[in-house]
């Protein structure tokens, strides 16, 4: 795993459990539409799939 994840968020935390609308804020993300990128690791892939019902990912590589 090299490169970075730009993550959007693209549905509301609102109704969502509390697990999820932490998970979704520890990514940086607080509005929707937001856009962060981060760097391709193993905890942040696993918080990425945790909520991924919200959220649109792609892949970057860095070469």
């Amino acid at each position: 795993m090299s490169g970075t994840l730009k993550i959007t968020l693209k549905r509301s935390i609102v109704g969502r459990p509390e697990k999820h609308r932490k998970t979704v804020r520890s990514l940086g993300l607080r509005k929707l539409n937001k856009t962060v990128i981060l760097k391709d690791t193993p905890s942040v892939r696993g918080m990425v799939r945790k909520v991924s019902h919200l959220l649109e990912i792609e892949e970057n590589s860095s070469d």
